[in-house]
């Protein structure tokens, strides 16, 4: 083996060097039973991260104009807490955040229907806390999906 490639394969990581080797993992969400592309397959990074911004540009406005009357200390506070009070009301009645229908996705849970209010809770919460939504599995869903038994999909 070339040393160039041994350096390649530790460089790119342990799943391309899986896939050298001919392992198959196969699309995100397969494992699901989703489809690979189009409505209800897994929704991908880029659409997520729009979705996740537009609803805090939204809640930053909110808190900016309305709670904390332009006081902008006071509203960096403040944004949290309307983030998160967002994602539980829209994501536990419609299954959606005004960004997230925007950008066409919805959060469904792993059997396809609609999450519980217990499971709203625990993925905001976790969503909130930033860390668990920038580690990911297979499926590309973050840990705060997956500890929720929840899914991104597109609509």
């Amino acid at each position: 083996m070339d040393n160039r490639q041994a350096i390649g394969s530790w460089l790119s990581g342990p799943r391309a060097a899986a896939e050298e080797m001919g392992v198959d993992f196969g699309y995100p969400g397969q494992q699901l039973g989703l489809p690979k592309e189009g409505p209800g397959s897994v929704a991908r990074f880029g659409r997520r991260l729009g979705a996740v911004a537009i609803d805090w540009l939204g809640c930053q406005l909110i808190a900016y104009g309305l709670i904390t009357r332009g006081d902008m200390t006071a509203s960096a506070n403040w944004t949290l807490g309307v983030f998160v009070a967002l994602v539980v009301l829209t994501v536990g009645t419609v299954g959606f955040t005004p960004g997230k229908r925007i950008l066409g996705l919805r959060v469904i849970a792993e059997d396809g229907g609609r999450l519980g209010f217990g499971r709203v809770v625990l993925r905001t919460v976790l969503l909130a806390l930033v860390i668990p939504a920038v580690i990911w599995d297979r499926d590309s869903r973050g840990l705060h999906d997956r500890l929720s038994r929840a899914v991104q999909v597109r609509i």
